[in-house]
């Protein structure tokens, strides 16, 4: 079925962009001109309460390649992405990729874990990083490097692809069934998860000892960390209550400050969820059908429009805890990927968009801002940007100059072109053939078990085996 929405990349000119969201009536905040670098506030330093002064606004937010070592350390492709990442000029690295704090908790075979045994890898590709960095950037005084810890609950696949071994924490009517978990026999008990808090705070002891600058203790995505969040049936300590359902975190902060005094904490936050989607007539997503009402498995929403006041009993709870850095997503890339990370063209395990992907977009941009005007003491750092490609720039300047975030995060793009924020704030010509056009192959190719990349725009990609077998793959596809 073909969408009524304009792709971006037929909007050739910055008026052309503007008249689009003005016919559309997407309220998307948007410079029409670029400053020059002296006066581009993307280029403005960013300085922390202990006093670190982070160089520009760029961050790069966490992405998973699926394609570390069997036991849990980098392979070459992870250790090549690393290095671009330093090689973007982004002063800011949200916690590189997710890194799983035990075996068990792998959201794929291939995910990193931080053990002892992977220790000196993974101090070998913060070098990395580093030293990509420095050569291309000078310094690295002012680069904040974080790693970011979790446990991937539901979405757990630690020792095949083809297999699912979850753990949940609480028997979820409609997630439960979409995939195929019993939660009798996954469900967590209040030891395990007590053994897992220890978990985190031996994987942040040992990212200190590496020299990470902080932590992300992962609370976005459907992920672990997120479901407690909505924890509402579960009894005991660890569900019911705000109280209960932030222990968790809570009790994995106390035990870094004692364990590892001057490491930074932050946490990445799905601020809002909604009911799980589905392919619905015409192959676009419709919401799961559900008799429930008040739907209360949505954090931060009633599971169709967010509000704001659980989100913001959980900003609260980080100004308490001295939590400065935290990072605003949206959903689960599992059961609500428009929403996450809006693109035109869908994973293959998805659906076709339901709105324009402009207005998911326009949804991130405000949701943020609407959270930093509340904790003007945070350190925000904002995402969903990729679809906006060309324009990627005149916005984020935007939201920088007003105030709407503290730091542009990027994903995906920085997997097709990792120079970008080099390039803007260079006021360098971009090279628009590696802007990402979300065609989802960096997602789908994971959801059929192969590694992660930007395989239509990647010349390393392009010329692997596996861009053919996923060529075959998009082929057969029902979306």
């Amino acid at each position: 079925m073909a969408l009524k929405y304009k792709r971006v990349a037929s909007l050739k000119t910055p008026e052309d962009f503007q008249a689009y969201l003005d016919a559309h009536a997407i309220d998307l905040p948007f410079d029409m001109a670029l400053s020059a670098p002296a006066d581009n506030p993307l280029a403005q330093g960013y300085r922390l309460k202990d006093g670190f002064k982070i160089g520009n606004r760029f961050a790069v937010l966490p992405m998973e390649g699926w394609d570390g070592t069997p036991d849990g350390k980098p392979s070459d492709e992870t250790r090549r992405r690393w290095q671009r990442f330093g090689e973007s000029g982004a002063k800011f690295i949200w916690g590189g990729e997710a890194v799983a704090v035990r075996f068990d908790g792998r959201a794929n075979p291939n995910q990193l874990i931080m053990s002892e045994a992977t220790m000196s890898s993974i101090a070998d590709l913060q070098k990395m990083l580093l030293d990509a960095h420095q050569e291309r950037h000078e310094q690295t005084d002012d680069l904040l490097l974080g790693l970011q810890l979790t446990h991937s609950g539901r979405f757990c696949k630690p020792s095949s692809f083809a297999r699912s071994e979850p753990r949940t924490l609480y028997a979820h009517p409609l997630l439960d069934k979409k995939f195929k978990v019993r939660p009798e026999d996954h469900l967590m008990n209040d030891d395990t998860i007590k053994q897992l808090i220890d978990d985190f705070i031996i994987a942040a002891k040992r990212a200190s000892r590496l020299g990470f600058h902080f932590v992300d203790v992962k609370h976005c995505h459907g992920y672990l960390g997120h479901e407690f969040l909505t924890a509402i049936d579960r009894p005991g300590p660890f569900g019911g209550s705000f109280e209960n359902r932030t222990r968790f975190l809570r009790d994995v902060v106390a035990g870094v400050r004692a364990e590892a005094p001057g490491l930074k904490v932050g946490v990445r936050l799905s601020a809002f969820d909604l009911i799980p989607y589905t392919m619905g007539p015409g192959k676009i997503g419709v919401p799961e059908a559900t008799d429930i009402e008040d739907y209360p498995y949505a954090f931060g929403s009633d599971g169709a429009q967010f509000s704001l006041d659980e989100p913001r009993a959980f900003l609260k709870l980080l100004e308490e805890l001295d939590i400065e850095l935290v990072c605003i997503t949206i959903g689960s890339p599992y059961y609500t990927p428009h929403t996450t990370r809006p693109a035109f063209f869908p994973p293959s395990d998805g659906y076709l968009p339901p709105e324009d992907p402009l207005v998911g977009v326009a949804r991130h941009i405000q949701l943020t801002a609407a959270l930093k005007a509340d904790f003007p003491n945070l350190c925000f750092v904002g995402s969903g940007y990729s679809y906006l490609q060309e324009y990627l720039p005149h916005v984020a300047q935007h939201v920088i100059r007003t105030d709407r975030t503290d730091f542009v995060g990027l994903g995906r793009m920085v997997l097709s072109y990792p120079e970008l924020p080099a390039d803007i704030l260079s006021a360098r010509p971009f090279a628009r053939k590696l802007f990402c056009r979300t065609f989802s192959d960096c997602t789908t190719a994971p959801r059929n078990g192969l590694i992660s990349g930007c395989y239509p725009l990647d010349a390393f990609y392009k010329q692997k085996a596996e861009a053919k077998t996923l060529k075959e793959i998009k082929k057969n596809s029902p979306v």
